[in-house]
């Protein structure tokens, strides 16, 4: 900070408007978990801290509008009517702008009948007086009137971190005025945008040529008579009481009745406490960055007494009663392979930590761990069970995990660090795993072990404390028995899956790889004959300059380094040259062989299985997520993507693999949550219901003269209406005009009525409560169902329609998989559960098992719950995963 004597004073609404508009492309990707719009903040922040370090004021100060009355109001009535209404997405910003303020320690103002200008103004002329040097910041050029030898006036040019420095030389260069002249400027010329008139037909240059000759407004009108006469004369003449009337307001004020001070407005520099709370609030991760501090640190946290544990003491878990928090520490996500690197266990009475996870195999603590009457609670219990099979452990007796409870109470909780969770439920004391082990490559154990063992111990502590408040609001959300007979069992259920794997025949990948790099060379020979050059195929740059310049295809969308080559620019263009197709084939391949056979060999562990992460907390719906590798998308659509299906066999000879999946569950469960009567009559007499649909939207009186390119549509349609599809999406989707997607949709509302009724009345009850449940309680919260943004407002209503159906869907399959786990243990059978690939179970089984699964996985998964229309199964089996489906 500057030790001169400096006042910078800052047109909060100018700079703020400025802010708001040069990030307002980005204005739904800046919002906070509330739903607060945060664009306009973020780049007002960033702007202070460029202004702030350039300047080193010694005193600071934001001025504001108090409101749209003032005195210029009064004696203008229609002063700056016309100007566009404030967006709703910025006005709900200024009251945050200001709080950011206060915790820059830098006070903001407002004064009750007149403007920020005039605030800045009078205290620019009292801080000249007082011997300091002033820079003012605005994007309105009317401040360069308040230009001086003491007094800068930087004007934001784009958008709010680019300054022109206006000093009276500067103002003079390019006005060819002094900054006392350019009020004089404003009462000839007027201002659309404070919509005054000034003089009629008298524009900048008219009026600069008066000023040059007469100095000021007044200077005119002592000479006007002698002007020879003209229609500029005339206006003038007319127009005199405006041109003053427009000089007044184009004035600022220097002797507003101010309540403050330069005394009040020295700057010391940020509260940080409070500067790291307003960032957690607004979300911005990247400002808590800056300050070596991370979303979740909001307080130095607190000191535990606890014990090490060694071979000496493990008598010590014998003192402990009751629910104990436990835990094992990895330093990274994949804890098939992460290095186990210590463990805490206990209650507030005795707090153990080690970082011996060997430990944890000696007898006693085995016996503890393993024992269900000895309970226990958890940071992610699948982790942990996981991490306890690697050691020989069955890990059983969890009663709570604060992962999964936290998730449950609302869905956008899902990060996988116990601190950042610990933080969104209002406890401090513990921090998170980046700020104690670092980041990235550089994430390591600290140097003092008695920081990481209270680490440990703050974990420990953190579950202790929020078991009991969470487990309350999940009874107060109706969520206890979707937590405790649902997501808890379901972990147990997915870690057995995990840990088991499923084979995968790496020589099949490799001889895969070899044919789809052939093929990838007969394509390339292909593009570049077909673009009569070679080039990187890779290179959108290049591949644009080939398709646009050098071929003439039409352009459909630039990006700031040339033109698109997106999919979806390509398949516009396919139609008209061939070289388009190729590419798009080529890139496909390319896609298959990095992703699924270059990543997949990757990913095989020593027992030639792949054992995949499921991430149970990630999605708004409860729909599971695959990682390390993700299993749920190798593309089906595809004849080179189906044939990686056919690397994943069975872990044993003479097994096969079985599967089964719900057929059209999400349209079955919108059938029973709608009540619509003919969807559920379809079911029920399980006819086509693409069928159904296409018979109704285009008239037809029998399913036989449905084609199969109707039931394309009709299909499409069906699909839609779940994700609350616009006619124009529709349209986009099976290729007709919007016309016609929007009479598909009212003829499917026509057939359907229940389901528009439902959809009515859903988006209604989130409106009100702010909320949509699952058939099993899952809540999804949707704060911009109030937005008054148009386009942020539609996305909350669609996911209101959707979410019910959707998230349902995946209640149900979950069920089924702890059903399912519960019969293959009970009937004592070798089969295995492996994976989960959305609306299908995987297992692999003995061949003597295969029949005995064809009767009990269809009736578990049909009777995982009671709807109002049948549940059906399609199950299949084979050698391959590829061969049960072809």
């Amino acid at each position: 900070m500057s030790s001169q004597k400096k006042l910078l004073l800052i047109d909060g609404n100018s700079v703020a408007f400025r802010a708001f508009f040069a990030m307002h492309q980005a204005l739904d990707h800046f919002t906070n978990q509330d739903g607060l719009h945060t664009n306009a903040i973020y780049a007002f922040k960033n702007m202070l801290d460029i202004i702030l370090k350039k300047i080193e004021p010694s005193h600071v100060l934001v001025a504001f509008d108090a409101g749209k009355t003032t005195f210029r109001t009064a004696e203008f009535s229609d002063y700056k009517a016309g100007r566009s209404k404030t967006p709703p997405e910025l006005s709900e910003q200024f009251p945050y702008i200001r709080e950011l303020l206060s915790a820059y320690g830098i006070q903001s103002y407002d004064l009750d009948n007149f403007e920020a200008d005039d605030i800045i103004g009078t205290l620019a002329k009292e801080a000249e007086a007082a011997g300091f040097t002033v820079d003012i910041v605005t994007g309105d050029r009317d401040l360069t009137q308040l230009t001086t030898d003491k007094t800068t006036v930087n004007i934001t040019v784009k958008g709010v971190n680019e300054i022109e420095a206006y000093t009276p030389e500067h103002v003079q260069e390019k006005l060819g005025l002094l900054p006392s002249q350019i009020i004089d400027l404003k009462g000839l010329m007027g201002d659309t945008s404070d919509n005054y008139p000034g003089v009629t037909k008298v524009g900048e240059k008219t009026a600069l040529k008066l000023l040059a000759a007469h100095e000021s407004i007044e200077g005119v009108y002592e000479h006007v008579d002698e002007m020879k006469a003209s229609k500029l004369k005339e206006h003038l003449i007319e127009d005199r009481d405006q041109a003053f009337m427009s000089k007044m307001l184009a004035t600022i004020r220097r002797d507003a009745p101010l309540t403050v001070g330069i005394d009040d407005l020295a700057y010391n520099g940020p509260d940080l406490e409070t500067l790291i709370a307003f960032y957690q609030a607004m979300n911005f991760k990247s400002f808590l960055n800056q300050l070596n501090v991370t979303s979740e640190e909001a307080v130095p946290v607190e000191s535990y007494d606890y014990t090490v544990l060694t071979n000496d003491n493990l008598t010590l878990l014998s003192e402990l009663t009751g629910t104990a928090t436990f835990g094992i520490e990895m330093l990274t996500d994949n804890y098939h392979t992460a290095e186990m690197i210590g463990f805490y266990v206990g209650t507030p009475k005795h707090w153990y930590v080690s970082d011996d996870v060997a430990l944890l195999a000696e007898p006693i603590f085995k016996d503890w761990l393993e024992d269900a009457d000895q309970t226990k609670a958890v940071f992610d219990v699948k982790r942990n069970q996981v991490a306890a099979s690697r050691l020989g452990i069955e890990l059983a007796g969890v009663e709570f995990d604060l992962l999964l409870a936290s998730y449950l109470l609302n869905t956008t909780n899902n990060s996988n660090d116990l601190g950042t969770l610990a933080n969104l439920h209002d406890y401090q004391n513990v921090q998170t795993d980046e700020q104690v082990y670092g980041k990235g490559a550089k994430r390591a154990l600290p140097e003092e072990l008695t920081t990481f063992y209270q680490h440990l111990v703050q974990k420990a502590a953190a579950i202790n404390q929020l078991q009991p408040q969470l487990v309350a609001q999940l009874k107060e959300h109706q969520q206890f028995d979707l937590f405790t007979d649902m997501e808890l069992p379901l972990a147990l259920v997915l870690a057995r899956m995990e840990i088991t794997g499923i084979k995968v025949d790496a020589s099949c990948l490799q001889q895969m790889g070899s044919e789809f790099i052939q093929t990838l060379k007969i394509l390339e020979e292909k593009v570049y004959a077909e673009a009569g050059e070679t080039f990187n195929i890779n290179s959108p740059k290049q591949l644009g300059v080939i398709l646009f310049e050098k071929m003439g295809l039409p352009v459909i969308k630039k990006t700031k380094t040339g033109y698109s080559t997106a999919v979806d620019v390509l398949e516009q263009l396919r139609k008209d040259a061939p070289i388009v197709q190729t590419i798009l084939d080529y890139r496909q391949i390319a896609k298959i062989q990095s992703t699924y056979v270059e990543g997949l060999l990757k990913s095989i562990h020593q027992d030639n299985k792949v054992h995949t992460r499921y991430l149970q907390t990630l999605t708004q719906t409860g729909r599971l997520s695959s990682v390390d590798p993700n299993l749920q998308n190798i593309p089906v659509r595809v004849a080179e993507g189906r044939k990686i299906r056919q690397a994943f066999v069975p872990s044993q000879p003479g097994w096969q693999l079985f599967s089964s999946d719900y057929s059209q569950i999400e349209l079955r469960v919108l059938a029973h949550i709608s009540g619509d009567v003919n969807m559920q009559e379809a079911f029920k007499e399980n006819r086509d219901i693409h069928a159904n649909t296409a018979m109704k939207i285009f008239g037809l009186t029998s399913a036989d003269q449905v084609t199969p390119d109707m039931r394309r549509q009709a299909k499409a349609t069906n699909f839609g209406i779940v994700y609350g599809i616009s006619d124009y999406g529709l349209s986009q989707n099976i290729g007709i005009t919007r016309q016609q997607a929007k009479s598909f949709i009212e003829a499917y509302f026509e057939q359907y009525p229940g389901v528009q009724q439902f959809m009515v009345d859903i988006v209604k009850k989130a409106r009100e409560e702010g909320y949509v449940e699952t058939l099993f309680h899952r809540r999804r919260y949707l704060p911009d169902i109030h937005a008054k943004s148009f386009n942020l407002r539609s996305f909350a209503e669609r996911t209101a329609m959707n979410t019910p159906i959707q998230g349902s869907a995946a209640d149900i399959i979950k069920v089924a998989m702890i059903l399912m786990q519960q019969e293959l243990t009970k009937a004592n059978l070798q089969a295995k559960m492996l994976l989960q690939v959305h609306d299908e179970l995987i297992f692999e089984a003995p061949e003597a098992e295969i029949p005995i699964l064809q009767k009990l996985v269809p009736s578990v998964m049909d009777s995982a719950v009671s709807l109002a229309v049948p549940l059906k199964v399609e199950s299949g089996f084979g050698p391959t995963w590829y061969d049960i489906k072809k």
